[in-house]
């Protein structure tokens, strides 16, 4: 049955899609007819659909980074919450070469500088290490 509705789909098509000679120059003369378009005052007062982008100057310009020399950290001492730092003590948000001091802990100290953060940790050198316990 499915064929059979095939065939006769197929067969109506092909009949219809046949185009004989005349009907082939009479569809070639509509295309060579001329149309009648706008009138030119009439395109003249229209706007302009397109928009320009006024050019730019592409001036690049390279800025040469400044490479800020770091003072030298280093933590000698922790005690009562203050560090011993370059041979000063510092507490909790000093300044220190630009960072602040932001946590002082048993061993270490967390400095930071906007998104950029130094850890200084107490050496432990031999017997030169000194631990102050609290009673």
């Amino acid at each position: 049955m499915k064929n059979i509705v095939l065939i006769i789909i197929l067969f109506t098509n092909s009949i219809y899609a046949t185009l004989n000679v005349d009907q082939i120059r009479e569809m070639v003369t509509k295309i060579h007819e001329k149309r009648e378009g706008i009138s030119l005052e009439t395109l003249i007062s229209t706007k302009e659909p397109f928009v320009r982008l006024q050019e730019e100057d592409n001036v690049t310009t390279f800025v040469i980074p400044v490479q800020v020399e770091e003072t030298k950290m280093s933590l000698h001492a922790i005690l009562n919450q203050k560090a011993y730092i370059n041979n000063q003590w510092r507490g909790i948000d000093d300044v220190i070469g630009g960072y602040t001091l932001k946590y002082i802990g048993k061993k270490g100290v967390v400095l930071r500088n906007d998104n950029q953060i130094k850890k200084l940790f107490l050496h432990k050198e031999g017997k030169n290490f000194i631990m102050i316990n609290e009673r």
